[in-house]
């Protein structure tokens, strides 16, 4: 059985074109989302979501699994991977896994185990302040602290909730040195651009989103969306207009900025990781797709030992 594929870099980076570019590409591959937001149904336009019709030519998975009013985990996904794969093995398929989220790639690789749940805890975090909240995470778990956004009240509560709840750091639950061990089942690359060139994508894929109707998918998910689904990139923005009347423009902007700070995060984090084979261009992240077919069929050649 063959060795499945890991794609991965910063959001706007091309990569989804890119896995499914390699699937119309090669017989018996399936597409697997490793995203925190492609998650949820009805969250379509903002987070890039495959179409429908793209979705009808490539089996996809991990996509529409929850509803936007529910919490999902990192266990969740943990779970949903691990069955995702294991059905695509059983079929003699070979997955590729493309996404942004680094916690989910790690999940997938089995870096880590994820934390239990807390919910006493969590309750007595919910009605505290957001800046005292990032305060005591600063002064618990410094590391956590500096991987997430000071206004990201959820992944703030989340850190302190599984921190003072298990008696450990937040952050000896994720990735480190040690955690990056040799994988038999996956083989991961990177798409690398330069800052500018992402930062510009961005800009040009919010405009795009906007025009496609992003505002009225708000509008129409803000009743059921929970605390987790109000924090995705552009959502979050588009909601203070639709709910508290903040201009568009100035909305849109705070997205942008928002998203590129994001996707620095996200290349700092992959960067961290060894195993990833970097492939990078200038412009066009189309021009990767001959040596991303390389690593794709080093995949198809190496199969997995048995036992």
């Amino acid at each position: 059985m063959a060795r499945h594929l890991v794609l991965v870099g910063p959001t706007a980076s091309g990569k989804s074109a890119l896995a499914t570019a390699l699937a119309h590409s090669r017989p018996g591959i399936e597409l697997v989302s490793v995203d925190s937001m492609q998650v949820y149904r009805g969250m379509d336009i903002g987070t890039a979501k495959p179409s429908a019709a793209e979705r009808a030519a490539v089996p996809h998975h991990l996509i529409d699994i929850a509803s936007p009013a529910e919490r999902f985990t990192v266990a969740r996904f943990a779970d949903e991977a691990r069955a995702a794969i294991a059905g695509i093995e059983a079929r003699g398929a070979t997955a590729v896994c493309v996404g942004g989220t680094g916690l989910y790639v790690q999940a997938l690789l089995g870096d880590l185990s994820p934390p239990g749940e807390f919910p006493d805890v969590r309750e007595n975090l919910t009605a505290r302040a957001a800046d005292d909240l990032y305060a005591e995470l600063v002064r618990r778990d410094p590391v956590a602290a500096a991987r997430m956004e000071p206004g990201n009240r959820r992944r703030i509560v989340r850190a302190l909730e599984v921190t003072i709840g298990s008696g450990r750091p937040f952050s000896s639950f994720g990735p480190g040195v040690g955690a990056y061990a040799p994988s038999e089942r996956f083989r991961q690359v990177g798409v690398w651009l330069p800052r500018s060139v992402v930062a510009a994508r961005i800009a040009d894929r919010l405009a795009a989103m906007v025009s496609c109707g992003l505002v009225d998918e708000v509008r129409v998910l803000a009743p059921v969306m929970g605390p987790t689904a109000r924090q995705a990139l552009g959502y979050k923005e588009v909601l203070a207009h639709v709910g508290e009347g903040a201009p568009l423009g100035d909305c849109v902007a705070a997205a942008e900025r928002r998203t590129r700070e994001f996707a620095r995060r996200q290349r700092a984090w992959f960067r961290r990781d060894p195993r990833v084979r970097w492939h990078g261009t200038a412009s066009d992240p189309m021009r990767l797709l001959p040596g991303l077919l390389v690593e794709l069929d080093r995949c198809l050649a190496q199969p997995i030992r048995e036992g």
